[in-house]
């Protein structure tokens, strides 16, 4: 339920294994291409840097006597290479530039899916939005009809939150995943004057960025990382929130294209997709809040502040990964009943234009009386059960300065639109420049 098989895979015990296994093999061939190790050594370590040799239940086992399984990785792997590349294996560095480098490489994998959901949801809300340009919508206000908008615009909205997002995220993804690697204290002392090229040919193999110096407790990496993906989440449950309010019975104007049932109510159908999204990215907040807490880290390595780190980030990783293909799904599966849409709209007799008329009337009347003068015909309507056009109709004093056409203008909901087009147009320009106009 919170999760895919792709976001799964990329987080499982495996993925980390190969991904410090990775580390485990570029930092070989960076030093051997630096001149530090024989460049056999580093084919040999390279060879055997394959998770399936190892067995991943017992490094984690042995994991718990020191606080890291990269102890008991380097002892596997050490046992596994010949004696001539077994003294070059894990050369220079320590546990933490593993799994930092690590959780980069993860990291990166992971957000890459996402990000390709993330712009596919983005290319279903900018094909709503085309779509539904000018299909009235009522736009609400604490919950209470407003004024009336299109659906086109609320996708707009969706759509520009959506990429500016994504954007986020993947601006992160592109520039502040970087290698660890700075030995016990940051120095890298044992590589002497070799340090900082191993450290470049290191990130140059893992494709990754180089960082100016290593950042063992500089934990703004994972705390951009986190923010990011906490934007995200909150982007995709504002628009499943959205969702399931237009899909109440009551609303009826959404519904999902795969609706699901009830194990005691055959008639239900429910936004299931939105109930999942919203359920994984609510637990998003703590989670980014944990790794927040965790960035003060004492001195050059710490104590339990790194290790409370690997968890949540997983679990941070795979839930906005569930909520972004989630959100895929729903938005191409949408289905839209603008009849509905437009049969709320006129729920209240027309009241949500009552700001329209008094628009009108304050040119001849000044603010004040037209306001007083449209909340007299509002409550007319509400006592009568009329509409706000025929109440205007039938005022005297609106009569004295409106002919019926303005009525019949000043009451007519998509009149009143104002730059909701333009706002759809422009959202849809911005998109088509990022995305170069190819996906449709």
């Amino acid at each position: 339920m919170f999760g895919t098989p792709a976001i799964t895979a990329a987080l499982s015990g495996q993925a980390w294994l190969q991904a410090m296994l990775d580390v485990e093999s570029a930092l070989a061939r960076a030093q051997a291409r630096a001149g530090v190790i024989p460049h056999r050594a580093a084919e040999e370590i390279t060879r055997h840097c394959r998770a399936e040799n190892f067995d991943t239940a017992s490094i984690g086992d042995r994991a718990a006597s020191s606080a890291t399984p990269v102890i008991a990785l380097v002892r596997d792997l050490t046992a596994l290479v010949d004696e001539t590349a077994a003294p070059h294996v894990h050369r220079g560095a320590t546990s933490q530039d593993i799994v930092d480098t690590a959780a980069m490489l993860v990291a990166h994998r992971s957000v890459e899916l996402v990000l390709a959901d993330l712009r596919a949801a983005a290319e279903q809300c900018a094909g709503l939005a085309e779509r539904h340009r000018g299909t009235l919508v009522v736009a609400r206000s604490l919950l209470q009809q407003a004024l009336p908008t299109t659906f086109g615009r609320k996708c707009a909205g969706w759509l520009v939150a959506l990429t500016e997002a994504s954007d986020g995220l993947e601006r992160v993804w592109r520039q502040r995943l970087a290698v660890q690697l700075g030995g016990p204290a940051g120095t890298l002392a044992s590589l002497g004057d070799d340090g900082q090229r191993v450290l470049g040919l290191l990130a140059e193999e893992l494709g990754l960025g180089e960082p100016t110096v290593p950042w063992h407790t500089d934990r703004n990496r994972i705390g951009e990382l986190a923010g990011a993906l906490g934007t995200v989440a909150g982007t995709l449950g504002k628009i499943a929130l959205d969702v399931k309010l237009h899909a109440q019975t009551e609303s009826g104007e959404l519904a999902e294209g795969q609706s699901g049932g009830s194990s005691a109510m055959p008639h239900k159908r429910n936004p299931v997709r939105a109930v999942l999204i919203t359920a994984a990215t609510q637990r998003v907040p703590a989670l980014v809040g944990g790794l927040l807490a965790a960035m003060p880290q004492e001195h050059e390595r710490a104590a339990g502040a790194w290790q409370a780190e690997w968890e949540p980030l997983g679990e941070l990783l795979r839930l906005v990964g569930a909520a972004a293909s989630a959100a895929r799904e729903l938005l191409a599966g949408l289905r839209v009943d603008p009849d509905r849409m437009r049969s709320n709209l006129d729920l209240t007799g027309g009241l949500l234009m009552a700001e329209s008329a008094a628009s009108v009337l304050t040119g001849a009347l000044g603010r004040s009386r037209a306001q007083d003068l449209v909340a007299e015909v509002c409550r007319r309507v509400v006592d009568n059960g009329s509409t706000l056009r025929a109440e205007l109709l039938a005022d005297s004093a609106v009569r004295e300065v409106l002919s019926e056409s303005d009525i019949l203008a000043a009451t007519e909901p998509a009149d009143y639109l104002g730059s909701a087009g333009a706002f759809v147009d422009r959202a849809l320009a911005v998109h088509a420049r990022t995305t170069g106009g190819n996906e449709q």
